[in-house]
């Protein structure tokens, strides 16, 4: 039996793949990109600790690796949701940059400083 997204006024489908989410895709990509702009700031700060940014390289490969699957299930997607997931793919990708960036800033200031 299909599931409904359970995101509030959403009447959507949610696919195989998002069935732990119980959100549809759109929903589902809304999510990462309010979680990959919650990252970049913390990160922007530079006071991440290692064992935090290993959770969003975690976080970031799991998000990547659950809308992968749901787009490349044969779940029938419009292209305006297929460009939807391409982005949100593009923004995981530029977040781990970022998360990336930020390691190796605080790492050189830690070699300057002390």
């Amino acid at each position: 039996m299909a599931e409904n997204c359970t995101a509030k006024g959403c009447k959507l489908t949610v696919p195989a793949g998002l069935a732990a989410e119980h959100l549809c895709v759109m929903h589902f990509t809304l999510v990462i990109e309010n979680e990959c702009a919650e990252m970049r700031r913390e990160t922007a700060l530079s006071n991440t600790s290692h064992e935090r940014q290993k959770e969003f390289m975690k976080k970031i490969s799991g998000r990547g690796e659950s809308l992968v699957t749901v787009a490349t299930s044969g779940f029938s997607m419009s292209d305006e949701l297929k460009a939807r997931v391409l982005s949100t793919l593009l923004t995981l990708m530029n977040t781990r940059e970022n998360i990336d960036r930020s390691a190796m800033r605080q790492s050189a200031m830690r070699r300057f400083v002390g």
